[in-house]
């Protein structure tokens, strides 16, 4: 079964869990991967060694720029304004 998640990668969060977070795009839960893993052997009791197979395949790509904002504010007070309503 193929699952979708989107990953959050944050090296400067100030929490360590916050610096690598996965969610499910719908609902933005944290999926639970030991769940997931005991759906795959039945929950039945029991100790298990298993194997788990990783794909991924990045499928879009979101990249935060920080001080964006902050740079084009800084600009724009030596930039001509334009009227866009005068037309």
């Amino acid at each position: 079964m193929i699952k979708h998640y989107i990953l959050n990668l944050n090296p400067q969060a100030n929490c360590d869990w916050d610096r690598c977070i996965i969610r499910n795009p719908i609902t933005g839960e944290r999926p639970d991967l030991t769940a997931e893993l005991a759906k795959a052997v039945g929950n039945q009791t029991g100790s298990y060694l298993v194997k788990v197979n990783m794909e991924v395949e990045v499928l879009e790509t979101t990249v935060a720029v920080p001080n964006t904002i902050n740079s084009i504010q800084g600009k724009s007070k030596n930039m001509p304004t334009k009227n866009l309503l005068a037309s």
